[in-house]
């Protein structure tokens, strides 16, 4: 009869191979009209079964209405602080007590980028010197306030950061940012234990790549839909793979590839634009969310990594009149997968739910159960 350690082990076993990405949405206020609420906001997600929330726009009264609510919260801090928080670190001390001190751990505050897509922006104000720095003084910061469990980083865009997405076994880090920037925020991310963030969107790639399929962006099961790296020999069915193993690739290049992937942004718009963006329209907006999120549940993670990107943040929960309020985005697209009004536009179940373990996970815990018998 076998032992209760292989039983134990069987059980781990199907527990990490089967565990799934969690899903969560963005919500980004804006400054062209009035925001709901915080209480609806955090009502409304509840409602939906949303288990985590990223807040680019992290305001105390948002962040104390998610108290009790068991959703998870990812916060960041604004590119024009990065470097008075990398001069002193009382000023990181001050941001901690205004956003997290107040409300942590009753609000479920589970991350914190710094920054968000600071190489974007290098030609009208370059952050980059005071990355890092603002990383670690607000990594010791909260460490000083005895608050271990919340992690720092910070969020990079797909464009201004890897080289290519085809074929992903050509990525690497753009540069000199990739040696300069990079290369040492990743190791600060491996040593504090942290995640590597990326705004992720297939419709961009779309848009600038004519010979892409747009069945291949939006996870469509066509005949030939797919892609092979004739490098590594492996074939992609969707363009979210490709991206996100071309991030995974540059990180392996510089010898981080054990660092996890969040993918901090990704969404398809559907409305809204400049002229022409033909394929920003509901119908496309919906085929990518349930295509993304049945990939997501699926388990599969990507051909490269069996256990995927970590979480995925989809941009956003509301649209906003006028069209988004992000200056790295065209104006008037609309991302939200809620209306202005805060109805919903598409009928896609986003909540990650339980462990989906699969017929594989099932039969293995048939086993076990078998095996444990007297």
């Amino acid at each position: 009869m076998p032992s209760f350690l292989f039983i134990s082990l069987l059980l781990s076993f199907i527990h990490f191979s089967f565990s799934l990405p969690s899903i969560g949405v963005t919500y980004s206020t804006t400054t062209t009209t009035a925001s709901p609420p915080p209480d609806k906001i955090s009502a409304t997600i509840s409602t939906l079964k949303i288990p985590n929330v990223r807040l680019p726009d992290a305001d105390p009264s948002l962040i104390k209405a998610f108290a009790f609510t068991n959703t998870s919260l990812f916060l960041s801090i604004p590119n024009p602080l990065l470097p008075a928080v990398a001069a002193n670190r009382s000023l990181a001390l001050r941001w901690l007590y205004r956003h997290v001190l107040p409300f942590y751990p009753r609000s479920k505050i589970t991350l914190i980028s710094v920054g968000n897509a600071v190489l974007d922006s290098v030609a009208e104000q370059d952050f980059t010197p005071y990355l890092l720095p603002a990383m670690r003084n607000l990594h010791l910061a909260l460490h000083e306030l005895g608050i271990k469990k919340i992690p720092v980083s910070t969020t990079f865009s797909f464009f201004s950061t890897i080289t290519t997405a085809f074929p992903p076994s050509s990525a690497e880090f753009q540069q000199p940012a990739g040696d300069l920037i990079i290369k040492p925020l990743l190791q600060f991310l491996e040593e504090t234990n942290s995640s590597f963030l990326i705004n992720l969107y297939p419709y961009n790639l779309y848009r600038l790549n004519s010979e892409i399929p747009v069945g291949f962006a939006l996870f469509q099961d066509y005949p030939f839909n797919f892609r092979d790296d004739l490098v590594t020999g492996v074939r992609y069915f969707n363009l979210f793979d490709m991206m996100a193993d071309s991030v995974l690739t540059a990180m392996a290049v510089m010898g981080y590839e054990s660092v996890p992937v969040i993918v901090a942004e990704t969404g398809w718009p559907s409305g809204g634009g400049e002229a022409g963006e033909v394929e920003a329209n509901e119908a496309y907006a919906e085929m990518y969310l349930k295509g993304l999120v049945r990939h997501l549940k699926s388990g599969v993670g990507t051909p490269l990594k069996k256990d995927g990107v970590a979480e995925v943040y989809v941009y956003e929960l509301m649209d906003h009149e006028g069209g988004n309020n992000d200056n790295n985005k065209v104006k008037g697209r609309k991302w939200g997968i809620l209306t202005e009004n805060m109805t919903r536009k598409f009928n896609v179940e986003i909540s990650s739910g339980v462990k989906n373990y699969g017929l594989m996970g099932i039969f293995l815990f048939l086993i076990a159960i078998f095996y444990a018998l007297p």
